[in-house]
């Protein structure tokens, strides 16, 4: 069956970095698009970021442009989100998921948890 498991978060000061991974298995990874979506008390539900099957970033949220790369390896089946300029408003539970919007496929992994405060 389909399985994502992400890793890579933390506490992190403001300015700080992450990489967040996700590995992916039970299905074939390189045929879809995959993205990282975030929740927090604050915010709800929201699709930080997604890259094409073939690698390509499709989107950005305006508030992580210029901050923030996703990339995948599909040799490996992992998907990646480098966090640069962490925020104390990017503390939240991430979660890689399958396709380019938050509700393409009921797909979700457990998330790992990302805190930015100093």
């Amino acid at each position: 069956q389909v399985r994502l498991v992400e890793s890579g978060g933390g506490s992190a000061q403001p300015g700080g970095s992450l990489r967040l991974s996700c590995e992916a298995s039970g299905f074939t990874f390189s045929t879809y698009d995959m993205s990282w979506a975030r929740q927090s008390p604050e915010k709800g539900l929201e699709l930080v970021a997604s890259i094409s099957d073939d690698g390509s970033p499709t989107y950005y949220a305006e508030v992580v442009k210029g901050r923030f790369t996703i990339s995948r390896d599909n040799a490996k089946n992992a998907l990646y989100l480098q966090m640069d300029g962490l925020k104390p408003e990017d503390t939240a539970l991430y979660f890689c998921i399958m396709g380019s919007g938050l509700y393409e496929y009921d797909n979700w992994g457990q998330g790992t948890q990302v805190t930015v405060s100093s």
